[in-house]
Formats: structure tokens, sequence, C-alpha cells
């Protein structure tokens, strides 16, 4: 596992920001926004960050293509959550990092037919980044805002930039 972007102390406090539309309140409100925001813009992807948006969205019947989780809910640990992939694949990445082998899982899920979850061994949270700049255009990115609801990042040329400009401020790194 190789360290490709660490997070500094700076863009920690930007991140902490939706990095798209909040959707305030429980699951069970927020999930009849987004289906209507579903309907309304027909994204050519659904991805989700998160253990818990990614069981709500499939227990809603959402099925996202790619989910992203750790098993960790509010950095406690937590039952493995069944979301119907067809293919898992595993991968290391640490807290406040990004590292090749979860960029390449994920760039390989984007590309896939298949409905894939990807199980970080670490945290996923950074990894929104990563699935927004891959994704198709217009794809939604979905993660939760603790204690506040979730957040859509459509996945537009300008978010793509913008993240692409958070990338490159992060630190860059190269160790096993």
């Amino acid at each position: 596992m190789t360290i490709v972007h660490r997070l500094t102390p700076e863009l920690r406090r930007k991140l902490k920001k939706p990095l798209g539309m909040l959707i305030r309140g429980s699951f069970s409100e927020t999930i009849k926004k987004f289906k209507d925001v579903v309907k309304k813009e027909k994204p050519p992807m659904i991805i989700s960050v998160g253990d818990t948006v990614s069981k709500n969205l499939v227990k809603n019947n959402i099925f996202p293509h790619l989910s992203i989780v750790d098993n960790r809910v509010m950095r406690k640990s937590i039952k493995p959550v069944a979301l119907g992939a067809d293919e898992t694949a595993m991968v290391e990445n640490p807290p406040g990092t990004i590292t090749d082998e979860a960029l390449t899982a994920i760039q390989e899920a984007l590309e896939s037919n298949r409905r894939i979850k990807i199980v970080v061994d670490g945290e996923e949270d950074l990894l929104t980044l990563v699935a927004v700049l891959h994704a198709p255009e217009n794809s939604f990115i979905v993660y939760g805002q603790p204690r506040e609801g979730v957040v859509i990042v459509k996945a537009t040329r300008e978010k793509k930039a913008e993240v692409a400009e958070i990338l490159k401020a992060m630190e860059s790194v190269s160790k096993s």
C-alpha cells in the first residue's frame, strides 16, 4: 500500500463543510427528498460513501453502482452491511489519507458494469473526493453529514475541478 495523499490540518477544517447539497433531517425524511432529486435529475450513476447511508439507500430500493464502506459508524465498529453487491473489494486506506490501492479500486469499480462494494480497512471519508473526480459526469455521490442529514455531490465539470484542487492541496506522499 502506498499513500498518495495526506490530509492537512487546513483542509481538514475545510472538508467539514458539505461538498455538495445538504439535505437536512433523519434518513426517513432525507430519503424522500433524495428520491425526488434522483427522479428529476436521473443521474447516470449513484455512488454511496459510508455505512449508514449505503445501508439506508439499499433498504429503500436505491442500489448504488458503488458503495464504499469501512464497517464503522461514528468511529465505532459495526456488523458488516449487506448491500447485495455483485462483487466486494478490500482495500487499505488509513485515516486522513488516500492510498493508491483505494484510488485504483474506485477507478476500476466505476468502469465496471457490476455493482461493487469496497470495504476499507481504515477510513473511507476522503474517498468521496476520488469518487467525485472519477465518476461519470452528473453522477451522484452521496454521503452522510453526521447529525445533520445526507449530502449529494453532483459530479459536474466544476465539482471535479474543485475536487482536483483539493487533492492538489493535500500533502503528496509516497511511502509504503
